[in-house]
């Protein structure tokens, strides 16, 4: 997966099927397996659901917001002609693993990103669904590496930005434009910024406790919506230098930190 994040996630799990000869099941029979079918699924999807009201806002916890912090490695998105060179005519993104927010995944293909003089990094995620321009997204240890100079911007503002090339298995692309350091930001929906009294394009400040290296991150870009979840991104290099996999707290807040806890 290509994110970390500070609260842990169950693993999923799965239940074996048994074998059934279907010649010798009738239709009665059938019938009630189905009732105990959806009598136990929806059984085990409410013990395996937090505390709170069905009615809340989507992420939150016993009535109030639930705050993650995800690491959001390098990545790419790409349109669907670009799909199509670099892995195959008629090829879709084969989702491998939702990400958090609902829509969003990350897909099976990987691509390689090449920048000048031949440097690159290889197997470089996907992440769907497409988009209306391809864009590759770095850390700055990242492009560093590529040897080249991608300013830091926010996902979709690639004006005036650096390119590379990208191979697939079928084929490459060469982008004239889309290589950037992601800026971070953070997710929300409209009740999660009525909870802390912010605005889309508001800029927050994000507060990473964690031993002997606690960081304070500004200018933390505020994207709401209506069906967003709480979340912030930042890049591997941020992660790396607060300790975020050791983080004791979390604190995000207003730059006027007269917004509630």
């Amino acid at each position: 997966m290509h994110c970390r994040h500070v609260r842990a996630v169950p693993l999923h799990t799965y239940r074996k099927k048994s074998k059934m000869n279907h010649a010798t099941i009738d239709r009665s029979t059938i019938e009630q397996l189905v009732r105990n079918a959806i009598r136990a699924n929806g059984n085990s999807l409410q013990s395996g659901t937090p505390s709170g009201s069905p009615h809340d806002p989507p992420g939150w916890v016993g009535g109030k917001p639930n705050l993650r912090v995800s690491i959001s490695a390098r990545h790419c998105h790409l349109t669907d002609e670009h799909v199509e060179i670099l892995f195959g005519r008629g090829s879709v993104l084969e989702p491998e693993k939702d990400l958090y927010q609902d829509g969003f995944y990350a897909a099976k293909q990987t691509v390689m990103v090449v920048g000048p003089r031949r440097r690159m990094l290889p197997s470089v995620r996907v992440l769907g669904p497409t988009r209306a321009d391809s864009q590759v997204e770095l850390a700055l240890t990242d492009s560093i590496s590529l040897g080249i100079d991608a300013p830091v911007r926010h996902s979709g503002k690639i004006d005036g930005t650096p390119g590379c090339v990208l191979v697939g298995p079928a084929g490459s692309v060469q982008l004239e434009r889309g290589v950037i350091r992601a800026a971070r930001h953070v997710h929300m929906n409209h009740s999660d910024a009525d909870h802390y009294g912010v605005s889309n394009g508001d800029m927050m400040q994000l507060k990473i406790s964690s031993s002997d290296c606690s960081v304070v991150f500004d200018d933390v870009l505020v994207r709401a919506d209506k069906a967003a979840k709480l979340e912030v991104h930042i890049d591997t290099d941020e992660g790396n230098a607060c300790h975020l996999d050791a983080a004791t707290e979390v604190l995000l807040r207003k730059g006027d930190c007269s917004c509630k806890n």
